[in-house]
């Protein structure tokens, strides 16, 4: 198991991006969080298996049609909290 910490920069807020994130999370097995930051950033705690969350990031960087991601800032994260499921925090 490994965590991450996503900072996801660019067009993500107001385009449905934190409920793309979810439903890619459920898919792929990845539990965690993501919410809207003050600045116009998406943060994602990612915790899952090192190839399902390769392939999840990946996924991040594409998002939904309406938004445009520029970057996204990774750094795993040693001795994190444990989820159990993923879920937005608004």
């Amino acid at each position: 198991m490994k965590s991450l910490k996503l900072t996801v920069e660019g067009l993500v807020q107001g385009v449905g991006y934190r409920w793309f994130v979810e439903n890619a999370a459920r898919e792929m097995d990845i539990t965690g969080t993501v919410k809207n930051l003050m600045n116009g950033n998406v943060q994602v705690v990612a915790q899952g298996k090192p190839d399902n969350l390769a392939e999840f990031v990946s996924i991040l960087r594409e998002g939904p049609s309406f938004a445009h991601v520029t970057a996204i800032e990774t750094t795993e994260l040693e001795n994190a909290a444990i989820h159990r499921d993923f879920r937005i925090i608004f």
